[in-house]
């Protein structure tokens, strides 16, 4: 870019330009991701408002819940939760205690694929729900930009989780991250943002993990150990929310948010919704 080119961007209104080379400065500033790291590589400083966030990852459980811990932990008091298709049941107890209010959180099964992609558009379109969080196996760039629009259109963060095979896919989404499991915390490789490619992943700690990272198995008689539990969670009922068959302890790669239970009566404290 010339000389002259230069001097005259540098004299238009902060914002009015983006500049490839360097982060947007949206006009409203981004939610805060409870992450210092991943804030400074945000443009706005934070997860952008009213948009669609893509979070890629090989396989559901490593941790992807705990990034958004923050947001779910600060939405607004009046609004719902919306979590629509979670391929496990949320867990309920480890939620509570990570201060996530439970009265507030919608759990959605939609019945097939296009249900869903209408059940999400629906939350958003409500004005109800303060963040959506959304599970989608398969979507094209028109579904994908319909729900975008979507989420502008309603002012509420879209939070689309899809397999990482989807980065190679075109996508609207405003941010996209690639997320992947690393020893005591979360790999985060910016996909896409308003901004320069990203130099190396984020590593990322989240807070309270359990020392693997990922839900312990069950004792033969459904009960966790103690010593087995996740160092925030409380002590589980004699009676588990979410009991286990005694033949099939949890995948290991769960992560402590989530419970792999078949398909499921809703949780206790949580408003379930069956398409």
């Amino acid at each position: 870019m010339s000389a002259t080119a230069l001097a005259t961007l540098a004299t238009l209104p902060p914002g009015l330009v983006w500049q490839a080379d360097r982060l947007a400065r949206p006009a409203e500033a981004g939610v805060p991701t409870g992450f210092a790291a991943l804030d400074a590589q945000l443009p706005g400083g934070g997860w952008p408002r009213g948009a669609l966030i893509e979070l890629l990852a090989e396989t559901p459980g490593i941790g992807e819940l705990g990034l958004l811990l923050p947001i779910l932990q600060t939405a607004a008091a009046e609004r719902w939760i919306a979590w629509i298709a979670p391929p496990h049941l949320p867990y309920a107890p480890a939620l509570a205690a990570a201060g996530v209010p439970l009265e507030r959180l919608l759990l959605l099964t939609p019945a097939d694929h296009a249900e869903t992609l209408w059940t999400i558009r629906q939350a958003l379109a409500s004005g109800g729900c303060g963040v959506v969080l959304a599970w989608l196996a398969r979507a094209d760039t028109a579904a994908l930009r319909r729900l975008q629009l979507a989420a502008e259109d309603s002012a509420t963060p879209l939070f689309l989780f899809r397999p990482a095979a989807a980065a190679i896919q075109p996508s609207p989404a405003s941010l996209r991250l690639r997320l992947a499991p690393a020893p005591d915390a979360l790999t985060i490789d910016i996909l896409k943002r308003r901004g320069p490619a990203l130099a190396a992943p984020i590593p990322l700690t989240i807070p309270d993990r359990p020392a693997a990272g990922f839900l312990p198995s069950r004792r033969p008689d459904s009960r966790m150990a103690a010593a087995d539990r996740a160092p925030w969670a409380p002590a589980p009922p004699s009676r588990p929310i979410h009991p286990t068959p005694p033949s099939r302890a949890l995948d290991p790669t769960d992560d402590a948010l989530v419970c792999a239970d078949p398909p499921r009566p809703a949780a206790a404290g949580i408003h379930a919704r069956r398409g």
